[in-house]
C-alpha cells in the first residue's frame, strides 16, 4: 500500500488505536489526517489517521488491504468518489442522489456509504456564518457531484427559491426532475440570470476557481446582505468571490469551512462524538484577498 502525507497517531504506544484513512490520487495536499487527528486530540479519541495514494483503477484493492489491516472508515477524495460509491454495500439517502460517497464505514463484510458533503456546506453557512437558508432565493452554480450532495441538506432548509444554473441547462433541468419529489427546484442557464433578479446566497459549486476561470453573472444576481459562497478553498479571491465584491457583496466565504464541517460528520458517525470545529477552521483559513 502506498502512503503520503501524515501517518501519525495520537501519542500512547500502551493505548490501542482505531484506525482510519483517506484515499485520493493525488494525495500529498490533503489536510484531512491534520483535521481528523486534531479532532481526535480534543475529545480523547484513540485513533490512527493515514493518507493513501491509490492507482487509476485501484481503489478496490486499496480499500481491501486497509479492511485487511483494520481499518474501520475512510475519507473518498477526489477521483474516486464513484468508485467509492460502487464499493459499497449499502448507501445513505444523500449518497444515492448524489450518485457519489465521501465517506465509507467499515463492520465486518458490512460497508456503508455516505455523502457529508452537502451537510457540511449547511453547517458551515448556517452555524459557522450565521447565514440562514430558510426564506431565502438560493443560486447554486453548476449541476456535478458537489450540487447534487448538497440539494437534499438545502431544501431540508426551506429555502424560499432554489435556482440551479449551469452552462449545458439541459443537466441542471434532469438534476431537478430527479430531486422533485424532494421539493422544487428550478433550472436555467447563465443567460437567464438578469431576469431572474437577486439572490440572498449565491455558491460557486463549478470548476471554475479551481482553473482560475471567471463566470458570466451579472451584478444584479447579488442581493444586497447577499453571502457569495465559493466550494473551493484555498485559493484566496477567486475571479467569482472577486466579481461578488465588485458587485457591492460584503460577505465572501470559500469551502474551508464546508471542508472541514463534512469531516466533523464523518468524525462524529464514526466516534459517536462530534468535534468542534472552529479552531481547525480559522487554522486553515487562507485570506480572501
Amino acid at each position: 500500500m502506498v502512503y503520503a502525507g501524515s501517518t501519525a497517531s495520537l501519542p500512547g504506544a500502551s493505548i490501542v488505536t482505531d484506525l482510519y484513512a483517506v484515499i485520493g490520487n493525488p494525495i500529498g495536499h490533503t489536510k484531512s489526517p491534520l483535521i481528523h487527528l486534531t479532532f481526535a486530540r480534543e475529545t480523547g479519541q484513540h485513533i490512527e489517521y493515514i493518507a493513501i495514494e491509490a492507482p487509476i483503477g485501484g481503489f478496490n484493492a486499496r480499500v481491501d488491504e486497509l479492511r485487511l489491516r483494520g481499518g474501520l472508515g475512510l475519507n473518498i477524495t477526489a477521483p474516486f468518489k464513484l468508485d467509492a460509491f460502487a464499493y459499497a454495500t449499502e448507501l445513505s439517502e444523500d449518497a444515492k442522489l448524489a450518485g457519489a460517497v465521501n465517506c465509507l464505514g467499515f463492520e465486518g463484510d458490512r460497508v456503508t456509504g455516505q455523502n457529508y458533503d452537502g451537510v457540511g456546506l449547511v453547517n458551515d453557512i448556517v452555524c459557522n456564518l450565521r447565514c440562514p437558508i430558510e426564506g431565502k432565493r438560493v443560486l447554486m452554480l453548476g449541476a456535478g457531484g458537489a450540487v447534487r450532495g448538497a440539494l437534499l441538506p438545502f431544501l431540508a432548509e426551506r429555502p424560499e427559491q432554489l435556482v440551479l444554473v449551469n452552462r449545458t441547462v439541459d443537466k441542471a433541468r434532469s438534476l431537478a426532475g430527479e430531486i422533485a419529489a424532494h421539493g422544487a427546484v428550478q433550472a436555467a442557464g447563465y443567460d437567464a440570470l438578469q431576469q431572474l433578479g437577486p439572490f440572498d446566497l449565491v455558491l460557486n459549486a463549478t470548476s471554475a476557481s479551481v482553473h482560475g476561470e471567471g463566470l458570466p453573472i451579472p451584478a444584479a444576481s447579488f442581493a444586497s446582505g447577499c453571502l457569495a459562497y465559493d466550494l473551493a478553498y484555498g485559493k484566496g479571491l477567486t475571479p467569482f468571490l472577486r466579481l461578488a465584491r465588485e458587485a457591492g457583496v460584503r460577505q465572501v466565504a470559500d469551502g474551508v469551512g464546508m471542508l472541514v464541517e463534512q469531516a466533523a460528520e464523518a468524525f462524529a458517525w464514526w466516534r459517536g462524538v462530534r468535534p468542534d470545529t472552529r479552531a481547525v477552521i480559522e487554522r486553515l483559513t487562507v485570506p480572501l484577498t
